[in-house]
């Protein structure tokens, strides 16, 4: 796996449902390293905090193998790395080889797989169509959220070294698939629900299904 694209936001004032909301998910590359920091990324803005950033989800990465699909799907945008609110544009992730509890080293950082992305009404208002919303959800491409064990600057080029695979953890895919899938399947909901390094606000969401 090898970075492609460090992205970061600056604010943008958006109407959803007659309402003004800030957001930060119309990110743009930069050519210069980015900083992964313990709950964000320096020079990134993560305006709503009780979804965004903290320990558990300092940095979001997505895949760029799954630009193609999305750009067949929606051609009509003007596609940059970034689209998907992503810091980290990454070549050759995939969510169904990755599994919670993986470590990486990428550039100075040390990061820690801690949970899949479940998107929000943001990505359809980025996308013009909040239909992506549901087509984000049906498919298995949630990209990966992380927690910064190490601090430290990475920049495009940078490649990802595995330094522990905690092989009997569920992929990423394997939690996305819980939302939709497999959420009826009572053992894969109890195995996510044990899993240590699971992040913990999609651990409670994941609860919630057993109720």
């Amino acid at each position: 796996m090898q970075i492609l694209s460090t992205n970061i936001a600056q604010p943008t004032i958006i109407i959803w449902r007659g309402q003004e909301v800030l957001t930060g998910i119309y990110k743009y590359g930069v050519n210069t390293p980015i900083f992964l920091n313990s709950e964000d990324v320096d020079n990134d803005h993560v305006l709503d905090r009780r979804y965004h950033g903290g320990a558990d989800k300092a940095c979001y990465f997505y895949s760029a193998d799954h630009y193609p699909f999305w750009k067949m799907k929606y051609p009509d945008l003007d596609w940059n790395w970034g689209m998907f609110g992503e810091n980290l544009t990454v070549s050759g992730l995939n969510e169904s080889d990755v599994r919670i509890g993986d470590r990486f080293q990428i550039g100075g950082a040390i990061v820690q797989v801690s949970q899949p992305r479940q998107p929000c009404f943001k990505l359809g208002v980025r996308f013009g169509d909040q239909k992506v919303v549901d087509d984000f959800w049906n498919l298995p491409f949630p990209g990966v959220y992380v927690r910064v064990l190490r601090p430290g600057n990475v920049a495009k080029g940078d490649r990802f070294t595995l330094l522990e695979s905690n092989p009997d953890s569920l992929s990423v895919s394997q939690v996305f698939s819980i939302f939709r899938s497999s959420r009826t399947d009572i053992e894969l909901i109890k195995k996510a629900i044990e899993e240590s390094f699971l992040a913990e606000s999609c651990r409670k969401d994941i609860q919630k299904l057993l109720k």
